[in-house]
């Protein structure tokens, strides 16, 4: 059964927020707003925070920048994921990722399934690795932010959590560089 070891240390990890969307400004971004409260609260921080418009090369070009950026461990995407011509997180994503992690957009629908039914087959939730950072595309609704962040992010993204979690992994994320 999973839990938190507390015989471990907790290792704050740097989190970045990026809003997809034509109409979120900082002033109405709740999705937003939601993760950092969530993010700051379990003791993370919000190494970058930023707003693109669905727009895939912008998406990319951040992403990509935020990759290279050694303050930043995980990137956290809302907005974008659902089946609309204008949402294309996903598709960004493909463009950068070097491996997928199959099991966090599963999960996530199994999760939003027991809340919306159906209507979770519509969303395209989806995470990977692109050297050495971790990246999680969220669906652009705060009840989903919530969803994605309380019952998964908040326990991989701890390194006390048994038996295993993705901060562990993390010194080993790059072992093919050089290979």
């Amino acid at each position: 059964m999973a839990r938190i070891d507390e015989t471990r240390r907790f290792i704050p990890v740097n989190i970045a927020v990026l809003t997809i969307s034509d109409t979120r400004t900082a002033e109405n971004d709740t999705s937003g707003d939601t993760l950092v409260a969530r993010i700051t609260d379990a003791g993370h921080s919000v190494a970058a925070r930023a707003i693109e418009p669905d727009d895939i090369g912008a998406i990319e070009r951040h992403l990509r920048g935020w990759i290279l950026d050694p303050k930043i461990d995980v990137i956290i995407t809302t907005g974008g994921t659902g089946l609309t011509g204008r949402d294309i997180t996903p598709e960004a994503f493909e463009r950068v990722i070097e491996k997928r992690i199959e099991g966090f957009g599963e999960l996530f629908r199994m999760i939003s399934y027991q809340k919306i039914g159906t209507s979770t087959m519509q969303s395209r939730a989806l995470a990977g690795v692109a050297s050495g950072t971790y990246l999680f595309a969220l669906p652009g609704s705060p009840n989903a932010v919530k969803d994605a962040w309380d019952d998964i992010l908040l326990w991989q993204l701890d390194a006390r959590h048994r038996p295993c979690n993705l901060v562990e992994l993390m010194p080993r994320l790059k072992e093919h560089v050089g290979a």
